[in-house]
This record gives structure tokens, C-alpha cells and sequence, in this order.
């Protein structure tokens, strides 16, 4: 079947020439400029594919098993060097499931699975995470609706986008879960090492046998630019069948990327970066959840990890029309509605971006937008 485009993905293309003043959720951390690793980059290299491993560079892939706490658990033959985490999760999916194979996935979550398993034809079951329950993913009704035909169970830690946080049982928890009826677990890691409320859980590639930790530098470290991202699996047939399906679409890893994400996670650059992003974070999330204890419309659940949280709009403002009405004059800003997400009557809000956002004057338009309307 054809692979139609999700309404998040609409919204961008749509938008894309808007040009905003000013962007209130902004999904990753400020980003780093190409002379920050000049001094680090040999102007000899070559452009040519890394020439030593279709998998990423070996050290890239030490790394990577590094900052996800699986030096000594995985090896670097576990893990495939992808573009983005989005990749990662593409060649998961479309390697693992096929037709009337059946699918767990988490609302609201990252639409990329649901997409996916449309077009392959399989059968989706959607976990709902509820806003009056702190949008906890409720393991208990996944439990109750694998059975043996569900085939992967994919979820995102942190949650993307109510910033809801899985702990270390409950991960465990899902792979016991997954493991009664032999699926597969994949969960999409682009937020980790964001947490504000509880420790960084354990990534599953590291607990179970059908375990798939996807990650990239694109969030907390604000490269997304560089596209360079990850699959980490234990079973060497899935990372090989899902360098056979890149093979067959992207064929080898962009070498700018890899050397780059290669310099970002050493492990020194590494620390200092997440030292500025989580306190860079932080306070940009300080000062969000005062200004939405300041506004009288709004309501949300304040992300317990990651950059981006959903906030509840007053009843009868549509999503979609609020951010367009926002983008436009005089307000000049930009956000994404929650119908992105399968939520109409929700906005996103987001803590990332740095200067370059003017989030100060972002949230100060949106308030006036949100009193001038109707």
C-alpha cells in the first residue's frame, strides 16, 4: 500500500514558509554550529562512505552503546549507524511486520508507526494515554491486548510528546510482557538523557532478546541537521536485515554525519553537552510552567522528561485554526497543533531551541492571541 502523509508532516510542509518571529515549542536543544568541530575535523578526510564498516564507524557505535549505559551489555555488532532515529525505526518496521501481523502502538505517541503499519497493511492496536492520569501509559491494557499474533509493540521513553516517563520496572514490566507472546519491543529513545522527574530508565536492547533501542544526536544534542542516528538490537538478524533493506534505499550512512555525531559523543563533549542542555532545559521549563499557571485558557501536564509537553486548549478553539490564526499577523509565531497528534483540542509547548526561538516573545504572543480570540 502507498504510505500516506500523517498530518504532523502536513502541517510542516505546509508552513514551511511562513517565516515566525518567534517558536514556542521548539523540539530540541539549541544547535551547535559546523565551527564548533572544525578543530576537530581532518580537512583530508574523505567523503567517500567511512570504508571500514557498513554498520558506522566502530568508534561512533562504542558511543552510541556508551551514553545508552550498554558498554559491556551490547557489542558494536549490535548496533546499526542510521539516518535519524526515524530510519532506524523504518527499517525496523518494515522488516519485522507484515500483513495482518498485528502492531501495539501508544496515542498520543510518535505517528511515525502508525503510518507504517498502514501501508504494510497490519492490524493496529492503540494504547491511550489519558491527561487526567498524568498521561501514564497504561501497561495494563497492553498486557490485556497482546495476544500471539501481535508481532511488535513500539512506544516512546520519553514520551514523545506528553514527556511522560517510563521507569526501570516498567520497562521490565513490558518485556516480560512482549516476551509471553514473542514480540518484539521497540522503544524510540530520542529524549533520553532529558529527565527531570526520576533517573534515565534502562534501554531495552540491553533487557531483552527482541529488544530495540532507536536513538540520534537530532534532540538533546540539537544536531538533527546531521541526520545520524541509531538501532540498537541484540539479535544479529534483525541488524542485518535492516542493513539489507538500507542496502535497497540509503545504502551507507553519510560520512560528514557519522564523523560529526562521532566528535559530539566523545565522551567529554558528550557530558558538557548534556550539562547545557539539561540545565538550558530546565529553566526554559521553570519558566514555562509559570507562564501557564499564568494563563487562565491553558492547562497541561508539565513533561517529566524531554522538551516538549501537550497543553489543553478551552473548549470550542480547534487546534489546527489556533495555529494558523497564531502564525499569521500580528502574532507572527509558530506552533504545532495537537492534531498532529491526534489530540484537536491540544497545542504543543516546548522548552528547546535556545535564543534563536525567541520563546519570551513567543509565549507573550501567544497569550495575546489566546485573549484576542473570538
Amino acid at each position: 500500500m502507498k504510505v500516506k502523509i500523517h498530518t504532523l508532516f502536513q502541517y510542516l510542509l505546509e508552513t514551511t514558509d511562513a517565516a515566525p518571529e518567534a517558536i514556542v515549542g521548539f523540539s530540541l536543544s539549541g544547535s551547535p554550529k559546523l565551527g564548533d568541530y572544525l578543530e576537530d575535523l581532518d580537512p583530508d578526510q574523505s567523503l567517500d562512505w567511512n570504508n571500514r564498516d557498513f554498520r558506522g564507524l566502530p568508534e561512533l557505535r562504542d558511543h552510541v552503546l556508551a551514553q545508552a549505559g550498554l558498554a559491556g551489555v551490547c557489542t558494536s555488532a549490535d548496533v546499526l549507524i542510521t539516518a535519524g532515529a526515524a530510519e532506524a525505526n523504518y527499517l525496523a518496521i518494515m522488516q519485522l511486520l507484515q500483513p495482518e501481523d498485528e502492531i501495539i502502538i501508544e496515542t498520543p505517541g510518535w505517528p511515525q508507526a502508525d503510518v507504517l503499519a498502514k501501508a504494510i497493511g497490519a492490524k493496529i492496536t492503540r494504547i491511550t494515554r489519558q491527561e487526567s492520569k498524568g498521561w501514564k501509559l497504561p501497561i495494563d491494557q497492553i498486557a490485556n491486548a497482546v495476544n500471539d499474533r501481535t508481532k511488535m509493540i513500539f512506544l516512546t521513553n520519553p514520551n514523545n510528546p506528553t514527556g511522560d516517563l517510563l521507569s526501570a520496572d516498567e520497562v521490565s514490566e513490558l518485556v516480560s510482557i512482549a516476551d509471553r507472546v514473542g514480540a518484539w519491543l521497540l522503544i524510540d529513545e530520542v529524549y533520553a538523557g532529558l529527565e527531570w522527574d526520576g533517573p534515565r530508565a534502562p534501554s531495552v536492547a540491553g533487557l531483552y532478546h527482541r529488544g530495540i533501542t532507536t536513538g540520534s544526536v537530532s534532540k538533546a544534542l540539537g544536531l538533527q541537521g546531521l541526520r545520524t542516528g541509531w538501532m540498537i538490537c541484540p539479535d544479529p538478524q534483525m541488524i542485518m536485515d535492516a542493513v539489507i533493506l538500507r542496502e535497497n534505499s540509503s545504502e551507507i550512512m553519510n560520512i560528514m554525519g557519522e564523523v560529526i555525531a562521532e566528535i559530539a559523543l566523545r565522551p567529554d563533549r558528550y557530558a558538557a553537552a548534556m550539562d547545557k542542555a539539561r540545565r538550558e532545559g530546565r529553566q526554559n521549563l521553570t519558566r514555562m510552567n509559570a507562564w501557564v499557571d499564568g494563563q487562565p485558557q491553558l492547562t497541561w501536564v508539565p513533561p517529566r522528561a524531554g522538551l516538549i509537553g501537550l497543553a489543553r486548549l478551552p473548549d470550542g478553539i480547534d487546534s489546527d485554526d489556533f495555529a494558523r490564526h497564531l502564525l499569521a499577523d500580528p502574532y507572527r509565531t509558530f506552533l504545532l497543533p495537537g492534531s498532529a497528534y491526534d489530540q484537536p483540542n491540544h497545542i504543543r509547548l516546548g522548552v528547546g531551541g535556545g535564543a534563536a526561538v525567541n520563546l519570551s516573545d513567543g509565549l507573550a504572543r501567544l497569550s495575546q492571541a489566546l485573549a484576542d480570540w473570538g
